[in-house]
C-alpha cells in the first residue's frame, strides 16, 4: 500500500515495487494522476486497486484501509507517502492550514499504520516505510507545521521500530532532502518572496530516492537520509547544534 501515489516520491516507489511484482493498493487525493500511476504499475503486470481519499480526514483514512481489508487478506509492505507543506511565518499560518499539514503529514500515517498493524505483524516478513524529511531531524524557518509533522513521524518510526522490530518486520524513517517533486515546485513559488530558491544539484529525482526506499527495506534499516546534502546538514546539526541553530535562524538550511 502506497499513500500519496499520484506524483512525486509515491509514484517512483509504487512503481518501483511493481518493477519487482508487487501487487498495489494507491492512494491519493489526485484522481487523475493517480489512474496514470495506476496504468503505469499495471503495464508491468501485477494488480493494483486504487482509493481517491483526502487523507486530512479521518474518516477517508479508514476508507483507505478498508478499501485494503476488502481488497486483500494481507499486506507485506505499508508506504505512507502522502504530504503537504506551507511554507508560512508561524505566527501568520492559518489554523486551517496548520491542522491540514499535522493532518495528511502525521496523524494519517499513525492512523493507517495502528489500523493495519495487525495484518503487517501477522507475515513472516513485513515493513513499515514512512517518508519522512531532512526537517524531520533538522530545523528550518517558516516551515514549523511541517517540520513538528516530521519529527513526529521520526518518532513514532522509532516507536515501532522499538516495539515491532524482529529479523522479519521493519520500520523505516525515510528523510530525504530536497527531491525534484511538485511539492518542491510549490514550496519554490511561495519562496520566491523571500528572494529563495534550491540550486536543482543539491536536489535528487524521485526514482534515486525509491530505489534507495527499496534497498532500505530489504536490508531492514531504521533510518535513511537521502542526498548527500541532507546528510551533510544532519551531521552539522549531531556535531554541531548551536553552528547549525544559527545556520537555521538564517534561513541557510
Amino acid at each position: 500500500m502506497v499513500t500519496g501515489a499520484a506524483s512525486g516520491i509515491g509514484r517512483a516507489i509504487a512503481l518501483a515495487l511493481a518493477r519487482e511484482g508487487a501487487d498495489l493498493c494507491l492512494i491519493d487525493l489526485d484522481e487523475a494522476n493517480l489512474q496514470l500511476t495506476a496504468g503505469a504499475a499495471k503495464s508491468l503486470g501485477v494488480d493494483v486497486v486504487t482509493g481517491v481519499c483526502d487523507l486530512s480526514q479521518p474518516s477517508a483514512v479508514k476508507r483507505a484501509s478498508d478499501l485494503l481489508l476488502a481488497s486483500w487478506d494481507r499486506l507485506d509492505i505499508l508506504v505512507n507517502c502522502a504530504g503537504i507543506c506551507r511554507y508560512c511565518a508561524t505566527d501568520a499560518m492559518s489554523e486551517e492550514h496548520w491542522n491540514n499539514i499535522i493532518a495528511v503529514n502525521l496523524l494519517a500515517p499513525v492512523q493507517l499504520t495502528r489500523t493495519l498493524l495487525p495484518l503487517l505483524a501477522a507475515q513472516d516478513e513485513a515493513h513499515v516505510v514512512n517518508v519522512c524529511s531532512i526537517y524531520g531531524l533538522v530545523s528550518s524557518v517558516r516551515v514549523a507545521a511541517y517540520q513538528t509533522s516530521k519529527f513526529g513521524l521520526v518518532g513514532f518510526s522509532a516507536a515501532l521500530q522499538a516495539e515491532y522490530g524482529r529479523p522479519g518486520f521493519g520500520v523505516t524513517a525515510l528523510c530525504p532532502g530536497f527531491v525534484r517533486t511538485p511539492l518542491i515546485d510549490k514550496l519554490h513559488h511561495d519562496w520566491a518572496s523571500d528572494g529563495v530558491r534550491v540550486p536543482s544539484w543539491l536536489g535528487t529525482s524521485p526514482d534515486v530516492v525509491a530505489a534507495r526506499t527499496l534497498k532500505a527495506i530489504r536490508r531492514n534499516k531504521g533510518l535513511v537520509v537521502v542526498t548527500a546534502y541532507a546528510r551533510a546538514i544532519w551531521w552539522l546539526a549531531r556535531l554541531s547544534p548551536g553552528l547549525a541553530q544559527w545556520l537555521a535562524g538564517k534561513g541557510l538550511f
